[in-house]
């Protein structure tokens, strides 16, 4: 989602009404200032601090969303539009399609279904995102498919990505399974023929999708009501070997934060989307993606703890 398409979509996410001028005069959809200027001060202080392997600017994503004010909405970025492999966080993107979806009567709502849409959020469970990406597009893993089709299977498998495209979101490709091992047979065949092969998301693209959240505007108001039910943290909650908070955002929250999130991590990837609500009332979309530092986890809270400073 390149910057200019933040104007249409902020006038729409505000209902119409004229939002803030950032300042040096920039209105509209151009980012603000002084937001770009708080992410460029946290990023050149997240490479600036000694690590085990040097950190550079090109291994960071960054967007900030303002919405404390819903009717100013402010916002800015660091390498924002790159499109960048998302991990877990694509399965935010499933679970705001699985609602529309359901809201639309394209699938019919079932415990099965409900189970899997929690599991793949709170647990950030594979397995389940498997079976509801499959809810959502018809689509299966299994043995190899004959190349027209194979084709035919990705048409079906692409609905998740026409979804979005409709909505406005660019440099995105959200139709992959995340695996734990494999992924065999069709799967790997659509890999091999077919590009983009991976899954990706760019921090924009995110933070507007959890912005959307935030404010009722996802679906419906009573969807992000259940969605964010879902995607609750405690910041402080005890670590365990897959907690989402432990080496995320939520490690740079003061006391008393409110957290929404879904993280992402891979053996190269650690990431975080989130919004948060601190305890003076400031209202937050934070995202941010890092490469080749996936052990790190100083790196995403001390991004968090500058983005989110008084």
């Amino acid at each position: 989602m390149r910057a200019w398409r933040w104007a249409g979509w902020l006038a729409w996410l505000t209902g119409g009404i004229a939002f803030a001028a950032g300042p040096g005069g920039m209105a509209g959809g151009a980012p603000d200032e002084a937001l770009r200027s708080r992410i460029d001060k946290a990023v050149a202080n997240a490479c600036g601090t000694p690590r085990k392997a040097p950190l550079a600017p090109g291994q960071l994503a960054v967007t900030l969303v303002d919405l404390t004010r819903p009717d100013a909405i402010r916002w800015a970025s660091h390498r924002g539009d790159q499109p960048i492999y998302p991990a877990s966080v694509v399965k935010l993107f499933y679970l705001v399609a699985a609602h529309r979806w359901l809201a639309d009567g394209r699938v019919e709502d079932s415990d099965e279904l409900r189970r899997a849409m929690r599991d793949m959020i709170v647990d950030s469970s594979n397995e389940a995102t498997h079976y509801v990406l499959d809810v959502l597009t018809g689509t299966t893993s299994g043995p190899e498919l004959t190349p027209d089709a194979l084709r035919a299977w990705q048409e079906q498998r692409n609905a998740v990505n026409r979804h979005f495209a409709s909505l406005g979101y660019a440099g995105i490709n959200c139709n992959k399974k995340p695996w734990c091992e494999g992924p065999y047979g069709r799967e790997t065949q659509a890999i091999r023929m077919f590009e983009p092969r991976r899954n990706l998301l760019t921090t924009d693209a995110a933070a507007r999708l959890m912005a959307e959240i935030a404010l009722g505007k996802a679906v419906t108001p009573e969807r992000c009501k259940q969605m964010k039910a879902l995607l609750s943290r405690d910041p402080k909650a005890k670590p365990t070997p897959e907690d989402q908070t432990t080496g995320f955002v939520a490690g740079g929250l003061p006391d008393g934060a409110l957290l929404w999130s879904k993280a992402g991590w891979t053996s190269q990837t650690r990431h975080d989307c989130a919004l948060v609500e601190l305890p003076d009332g400031r209202r937050w979309a934070v995202v941010v993606f890092t490469e080749g530092h996936a052990q790190d986890e100083t790196l995403l809270p001390g991004i968090a703890r500058d983005l989110l400073r008084p």
